[in-house]
């Protein structure tokens, strides 16, 4: 059963998405993709998000560019954390139209944002949440920030010897 949703508006977004899949499944972690969107089918979106608990989703992923109402939409309509991925799209105005409508969001309905096009953060942020209630993948987040830190310890070495 998927943990995580990852949901965006349109398949011109699946590359930076792709990236969210990518590191869920390297930690192991299911996940379900759906392209849904907020303008052009609210109404599957909002049946969607209303029955995410029901279909054993722990946290929702969504990622659109322009407007980019998917994610605030997702979370007027669903308790689960929702992270935003803003897309700088080709009708993007730079990818701040994207990351202000994620990123603005009323009091009451609050949507994790991450950096443009920052899937990949979006989905280690989701695993870091799941792994919260799991003790195994909070070691494997505990193994990744860990190799993080060995990655740079071996690029400075490497820098000095040159």
């Amino acid at each position: 059963m998927a943990k995580v949703s990852i949901i965006m508006g349109s398949a011109s977004d699946l590359p930076i998405m792709q990236q969210s899949i990518d590191v869920l499944k390297d930690f192991g972690i299911a996940t379900e993709v759906k392209i849904i969107s907020a303008h052009r089918a609210p109404d599957i979106l909002a049946d969607y998000a209303k029955n995410a608990v029901a279909n054993g989703i722990k946290v929702i992923i969504a990622g659109a560019g322009g407007a980019a109402h998917l994610p605030g939409v997702t979370a007027a309509f669903t308790p689960l954390p929702v992270i935003g991925v803003p897309i700088k799209s080709h009708n993007s105005i730079d990818g701040w139209d994207s990351i202000l409508s994620i990123l603005q969001m009323p009091s009451g309905i609050p949507v994790a944002t991450v950096a443009l096009n920052g899937a990949k953060n979006a989905g280690i942020l989701a695993a870091q949440i799941i792994a919260v209630a799991d003790e195994k993948l909070m070691q494997k987040i505990v193994d990744f920030k860990e190799d993080l830190k060995q990655k740079v310890i071996k690029a400075s070495e490497d820098l000095n010897k040159k």
